[in-house]
């Protein structure tokens, strides 16, 4: 610690201080200067594969209602 004081009294010691705390502390400067933003990650679905499942499930509560509700009908008109 005494060695970095008495380098500092003397103006070629402000120089050679300087020198050092950049060359320890540059890599950190540049890398934190070289961060550019991530782009955004590609969507995993897109509104096909939901509109599919809304369709899958819209048939079979169409089969269901069908093959519940028709048995009802016919049995009503065989009295």
């Amino acid at each position: 610690m005494t060695f970095l004081i008495a380098l500092a009294s003397s103006s070629s010691g402000v120089l050679a201080l300087y020198t050092l705390l950049l060359a320890i502390f540059q890599p950190a400067i540049i890398e934190a200067q070289s961060l550019s933003p991530v782009p955004a990650p590609a969507p995993t679905s897109d509104g096909t594969s939901i509109d599919q499942g809304i369709a899958y499930v819209l048939m079979l509560v169409a089969l269901v209602l069908t093959y519940l509700i028709h048995p009802l009908n016919i049995s009503f008109y065989n009295l």
